[in-house]
C-alpha cells in the first residue's frame, strides 16, 4: 500500500515539475495566452490526480479497517464456537456424575428391597422347620450379598479393574440372583470408567441381550450410547438414543437421551 501512494505522489509531483520547466520554452513558441491555457489544464490533471490518490488513500484506509474488523470478528467465531464446545462437553460430564449417582442409589434400593424379601421367607422357614436346608439358605443370601456389596465398594472407590474381577465373580457364583442384571451393569460402566469403550459397548450389550426385562437395560443403552460417542460412532449413538427414547419412556435414562440427541442434532 505504502509502494502505491509513492508512486501516485510521484506522478503528480512530476507533472506539476512538468508545468514549471515548460513554461520558458513554450514562451517562445505559443505565446502567453496559449501557455496560460495549457498551465491551467495540467494544474487541473495535477489537481484532479491529487483528489483521485486521496481517495485511494482513503479507501485503502477504510479497507484495512475492514480487513482488521474481519478478523477480529473470525477470531471471535472461532472462540464462541471454543467455549460452546467445552459447554457441551461439561455438560455431557455433568449428565454421566448425575446418572452414575443416581444409578448407585437406585442399586442400594433394590438391594435393600431384595434383601428385605428374601428375609421374610428365611425366617418363617427357619421357625416352621430348622433343618439343614433352611438353615444353609440364609448363609449363601448373606454370602451373596456381602458379594456384591464388595465388587460395588470396590467400583465407588475407584478400583475398576478390582470391581471388573469381583463382579464377574459374582456371575459366575451366582447366575440367578436377582442382582445379576446390576452386576452386568456394573462391570460395562467399569470398563467406561476406564475409558475401554469397546469393551463397554459389549458388556452393555450382553447385558440387553441376557436380561431384556431388566430395570437396567435403559441404563445399559444409555451407557451404549456414551460409549458409541467416545469412539465417534454418532450415527450408532444417535440410533441408541432413539431407541431408549421410543422403548423406555419416562424412565430417568430417556430424559437424558433426548437432551443428548439435541446435542448431537
Amino acid at each position: 500500500m505504502a509502494t502505491n501512494k509513492g508512486r501516485l505522489r510521484f506522478s503528480g509531483v512530476f507533472l506539476a515539475s512538468a508545468v514549471a520547466l515548460a513554461t520558458p520554452a513554450s514562451a517562445a513558441l505559443f505565446g502567453d495566452s496559449e501557455l496560460a491555457r495549457q498551465t491551467q489544464a495540467l494544474q487541473q490533471r495535477v489537481e484532479a490526480l491529487d483528489a483521485r490518490l486521496a481517495k485511494l488513500e482513503t479507501a485503502m484506509q477504510q479497507n484495512s479497517k475492514l480487513l482488521d474488523v474481519q478478523q477480529e470478528v473470525e477470531r471471535l467465531k472461532a472462540e464462541v464456537a471454543r467455549l460452546r464446545g467445552q459447554a457441551e462437553v461439561q455438560v455431557h460430564q455433568l449428565d454421566t456424575l448425575a446418572k452414575r449417582q443416581s444409578d448407585l442409589y437406585a442399586d442400594l434400593d433394590q438391594r435393600v428391597g431384595e434383601m428385605a424379601k428374601a428375609a421374610a421367607p428365611a425366617a418363617a422357614a427357619s421357625t416352621a422347620a430348622p433343618g439343614d436346608a433352611a438353615s444353609a439358605a440364609a448363609p449363601d443370601a448373606v454370602s451373596e450379598s456381602r458379594a456384591y456389596e464388595a465388587a460395588l465398594g470396590q467400583f465407588r472407590q475407584g478400583k475398576y479393574e478390582d470391581a471388573i474381577a469381583s463382579f464377574k465373580g459374582f456371575l459366575k457364583t451366582y447366575p440367578a440372583s436377582t442382582l445379576a442384571a446390576n452386576a452386568q451393569y456394573w462391570v460395562g460402566y467399569a470398563y467406561y470408567a476406564l475409558k475401554d469403550y469397546k469393551a463397554a459397548l459389549a458388556q452393555q450389550q450382553k447385558l440387553v441381550a441376557a436380561y431384556p426385562a431388566s430395570p437396567k437395560v435403559p441404563d445399559a443403552l444409555l451407557n451404549m450410547a456414551t460409549s458409541q460417542i467416545a469412539l465417534d460412532d454418532m450415527a450408532g449413538a444417535r440410533k441408541t438414543l432413539e431407541q431408549i427414547v421410543a422403548k423406555h419412556p419416562g424412565t430417568n435414562a430417556a430424559a437424558l437421551a433426548e437432551r443428548r440427541l439435541a446435542v448431537l442434532k
